[in-house]
């Protein structure tokens, strides 16, 4: 715990959010920490962001970490790597120019085919994913509700984190996100309920474009997160009158 600038006590969060690419993790993370939506899409492989808050009076600072599980996210990202630089020695070593230019050639090639390749391997990143998911203490599990696919990897996602935890249950929520474009929707707010029921989870439509339910998103995974750890480490009873008596004053005198 900390403190805020008044000398009320801090509590500290660590969040991990989480699912596949390109379901908007990190438009509802920058729109929760900045109230800012973000037009472009630029996969990184992870990203950190911290906001401090109050929620039921209470204060709460919120380390956020956004991670991309999806294999054709982190080729396009290491595409797009090599051909910043590519550009960047085109007017240098033309030898190595050729060089890049044929790798670059290949990451491209890769990055198109990762579209239709089954993401669920993906063991080059399987520890940085593990790591995160040990110091992570809730986690928002994000499908998009126009994309199918991601919504079928949300159960792989939060098995992972169990089997990670070693815990038969842990603090997360699920959010199907892009709830504003209903005319493209793959998957219904009933199927959403009913597998936040099979996983014992919050679930919550979100829309970071519109700025919908994306601060509850968050709040609610602070309070199921306080939740778990008040029955995990339930506060010591207060000593009785009779208890504080036989203990004295605590003082000392010079």
């Amino acid at each position: 715990m900390a403190g805020w600038k008044d000398g009320s006590v801090q509590e500290k969060y660590r969040l991990v959010v989480v699912g596949g690419g390109g379901v908007g993790k990190s438009a509802l993370t920058i729109q929760f920490i900045q109230s800012y939506f973000v037009t472009d899409y630029d996969p990184t492989i992870e990203d950190s962001y911290t906001k401090q808050c109050v929620i039921d009076e209470r204060a709460a600072r919120l380390d956020s970490k956004c991670t991309l599980l999806n294999k054709y996210d982190q080729t396009k990202c290491i595409s797009h790597v090599l051909i910043a630089l590519l550009l960047y020695l085109r007017n240098f070593k033309k030898s190595l120019f050729c060089l890049l230019f044929c790798v670059c050639v290949c990451a491209c090639a890769l990055c198109a085919r990762s579209l239709v390749l089954d993401t669920a391997g993906q063991e080059e990143f399987g520890a940085m994913r593990e790591q995160y998911m040990r110091t992570g203490e809730g986690f928002l599990l994000v499908f998009s509700v126009t994309d199918r696919g991601s919504f079928e990897e949300i159960y792989k996602f939060q098995r992972q984190i169990l089997r990670v935890k070693d815990r038969d249950e842990f603090p997360m929520i699920l959010v199907g996100n892009k709830a504003d474009l209903e005319l493209q929707r793959q998957v219904t707010q009933e199927e959403g309920q009913q597998l936040a029921r099979q996983l014992k989870v919050t679930y919550m439509e979100a829309s970071a474009k519109i700025r919908m339910n994306v601060d509850q998103a968050f709040h609610e995974l602070v309070r199921v997160i306080r939740k778990f750890q008040e029955q995990e480490c339930p506060p010591s009873p207060e000593p009785t009158r009779k208890e504080k008596d036989k203990s004295g004053c605590h003082c000392v005198i010079v």
